[in-house]
């Protein structure tokens, strides 16, 4: 596996000039990671400015409906489609500090351009048309699903998405020879024992609350191993979908999606580190999953550009992410979670994402409801998503945000807390 690019510029500078201290640090993947996180800082603050000067020139901003907010008339014309922002300071980075030939990272490299793509398209559209319209909603949700349906074949089909473990476990755990990848490693443990290991490809995932358990979806139904698909492909295209859209609904206030999103990247991160590591792994009772190394440098990068954004787009913003951002966080979210095997900590994870999402359900549901019943709709919040419903009580705008982001760590800490309370 060929080293990162800035590695090989480093090794071509030491053999052409001689050796140099600090030649070697990128090798560790924590400076990589540290670097990778300022590098997508810096970015995104530098080019934000020259981004969002650009799209004022254009005049590129925001229309706005009149819902009857506090503060809401005074953001019209404000610069949208700043998700470009974050997009550069996330692709850029990687493509630097990571290894391009991973299959992790080049799933996520399509997922950031494939989702940022869908979101682009449909900003641009609001803005040539001058409404909030945009792309059909049909399409968007091809779009989704045809990311969905893009990550569930390579978790399926490639050989470089495998889980590695005991063969005796594999084995208990009902999975086959035809699974395996590679030979089988006999490995001396520190004890002086000797343990069978192997890769295998399997959509084995890790259940929370629960010591050295294990999930597979072919027992869900009680259907044969090969029929897994069966379950594991509309439960993928069901996830990007909805944390994709849920991401868009939060993304309302000033520095809610944004830094919502740096907090749930950052403890991706801490899990695309563990379960990198043999031994963390080993420790926590959780899949080791070899490769992932690489999602831990860009989940940094996602946190520097989050971060750097915010640096515009705090209260009040100069400049909104606009789809190409909200939709693109989501989607590179559920992606970094499903490929991690953390898919089922998402509700907790991503609770800011999850109860804005229901917050409109329910309010949909509910008029639609008593509509029927009573002849009139009645509503059980003042204004959906959520974070509007604060601000029909009359909560300042920075104040909510600063409340869903402490609610946010919490949810993040809650979710590491998983690594030991089983």
């Amino acid at each position: 596996m060929p080293p990162p690019v800035l590695i090989e510029l480093f090794d071509w500078l030491r053999a052409t000039f001689g050796d140099f201290p600090g030649a070697n640090l990128l090798r560790f993947l924590s400076v990589r990671t540290g670097v990778a996180i300022i590098v997508s800082l810096v970015l995104s603050i530098v080019t934000g400015g020259r981004i969002i000067r650009y799209l004022r020139r254009q005049q590129i901003g925001e229309s706005v409906r009149d819902l009857g907010l506090e503060g809401q008339l005074e953001k019209k014309g404000t610069p949208t489609m700043g998700g470009l922002i974050i997009l550069l300071a996330v692709l850029l980075p990687s493509l630097l500090f990571a290894k391009l030939d991973n299959i992790y990272l080049i799933t996520m490299l399509v997922a950031t351009v494939w989702m940022g793509a869908i979101g682009f398209i449909d900003d641009y559209l609001k803005i040539k048309h001058k409404n909030k319209d945009g792309l059909a909603g049909k399409f968007k949700v091809a779009g989704q699903i045809g990311l969905g349906l893009l990550i569930a074949c390579i978790m399926l089909l490639s050989e470089q998405v495998v889980v590695r473990m005991n063969v005796a476990q594999a084995e208990a755990d009902g999975i086959t020879e035809a699974q395996r990848v590679g030979e089988v490693r006999i490995v001396t443990l520190e004890s002086g024992a000797t343990v069978a290991r192997a890769d295998y490809r399997t959509t084995l995932t890790n259940v929370p609350f629960l010591k050295n358990s294990v999930l597979t979806y072919a027992n869900i139904l009680g259907i044969g191993r090969q029929l897994a698909w069966i379950i594991f492909v509309p439960l993928i295209v069901f996830i990007v979908t909805a944390v994709s859209n849920a991401a868009n609904l939060t993304d309302g206030l000033d520095g809610l999606a944004a830094g919502t999103s740096a907090i749930i990247a950052g403890t991706l991160a801490v899990f695309a580190y563990v379960g990198s590591n043999a031994i963390a792994a080993n420790y926590l009772g959780i899949l080791f999953l070899p490769g992932t190394e690489e999602l831990v440098i860009y989940s940094g990068c996602l946190v520097g550009a989050c971060l750097g954004f915010l640096w515009h787009n705090s209260f009040p913003a100069s400049v909104f992410m606009g789809d190409t951002g909200s939709l693109a966080l989501g989607g590179v979210i559920a992606a970094l979670a499903i490929l991690l095997r953390k898919e089922l900590l998402i509700p907790i994870l991503c609770g800011i994402f999850v109860i804005e999402n229901l917050s409109v359900m329910a309010q949909v549901s509910y008029f639609k409801y008593t509509k029927r019943k009573y002849g009139e709709g009645r509503r059980i919040l003042r204004m959906s998503p959520l974070h509007h419903h604060y601000q029909k009580l009359g909560m300042p705008e920075i104040k909510i945000v600063t409340r869903f982001w402490i609610v946010g760590i919490l949810l993040a800490v809650a979710t590491i807390l998983t690594l030991k309370i089983r």
